[in-house]
């Protein structure tokens, strides 16, 4: 029965030329960009950087390659939510912690292209944007179309992997003065986990069929088309949730170091050169330390 219920493999010549082009430009810029860079005083690329390249590669092969996609495509909605996920929550993260700042400004450039990101990858923007979206991916004419017409399923994932690029880098994108402050980069991220648990609500208490296009046979594993439904509705509420509160912990937990840190720097009394305490440091409300007292000119 499960063997049956299997799609065939079948080759995704284009997912592999993406592949093939990402690991090509990673060389290009190590190869052949970097040196430049580091002659002009930049930093190199780190062994961390090169990690989270490879990794990154490698979650967009496993979301758009065989077996993922084609399950997700022709079988179950909940591994479509898994595909989802990894190409909105864990692919772009991962590559803009690849990418060092040269790097991304040379992407971006000087034109109208920075001017996009600028305005765009913001918090309020780049919400709303994520909202829509979210949206608009699970309403039942896009996913059914989707399943049907090869390029509006691109244009999705397309859209929605750019979309996410925008609201990660106020989070963790490689151009400083871009990414807000700890506070912002936590409220950012529990929105993120909040926003889908909207139509996973809806998944999960739904008794009928939502999604027409994933109304066929032969089955999976079992799972009639309501239960997978509800499997992606929980899929995006508790597995989705539990690995976005995660980061939500790091940042809380990196933030409180670095403050910890910063505090511990100054140690005893600031003091002038001149050896007196400057006043205008001390805290109001106490009484400034007595000041050796000058003598007056005679007169």
């Amino acid at each position: 029965m499960t063997g049956s219920a299997m799609p065939g493999w079948v080759p995704h010549f284009e997912v592999w030329v993406l592949v093939l082009a990402l690991l090509a430009l990673g060389r290009y810029a190590s190869r052949v960009i970097q040196p430049k860079a580091v002659a002009a005083g930049e930093e190199p690329i780190t062994t961390h950087q090169k990690i989270w390249f490879f990794f990154g590669v490698f979650v967009f092969w496993v979301a758009t390659d065989f077996p993922l996609h084609d399950l997700a495509e022709q079988r179950l909605y909940s591994l479509h939510m898994v595909q989802h996920s990894l190409l909105m929550v864990v692919f772009p993260p991962v590559m803009l912690l690849a990418t060092p700042t040269w790097l991304a400004r040379l992407i971006i450039g000087e034109g109208g292209f920075k001017r996009f990101v600028y305005f765009w990858a913001r918090p309020a923007p780049a919400l709303i944007v994520n909202l829509f979206l979210t949206a608009g991916m699970h309403a039942a004419v896009v996913v059914n179309n989707s399943l049907a017409n090869a390029w509006m399923h691109y244009s999705v994932h397309f859209l929605a992997v750019s979309s996410a690029l925008l609201i990660w880098m106020c989070i963790c994108g490689p151009i400083p003065e871009l990414q807000v402050g700890p506070p912002l980069k936590i409220v950012l991220v529990f929105l993120l986990a909040v926003i889908p648990t909207i139509p996973a609500s809806f998944l999960t208490t739904a008794e009928s069929v939502l999604y027409q296009g994933y109304n066929n046979e032969p089955r999976l594993w079992g799972l009639s088309v309501v239960e997978d439904q509800q499997l992606a509705g929980i899929q995006m509420k508790i597995i989705t949730g539990f690995y976005l509160w995660g980061i939500i912990g790091v940042i809380f937990f990196k933030w409180s170091l670095g403050s910890k840190a910063n505090k511990s720097k100054f140690r005893g009394k600031l003091v002038r050169s001149d050896g007196s305490t400057p006043t205008e440091l001390i805290p109001t409300g106490t009484e400034a330390p007595p000041q050796a007292e000058q003598s007056l000119p005679s007169k």
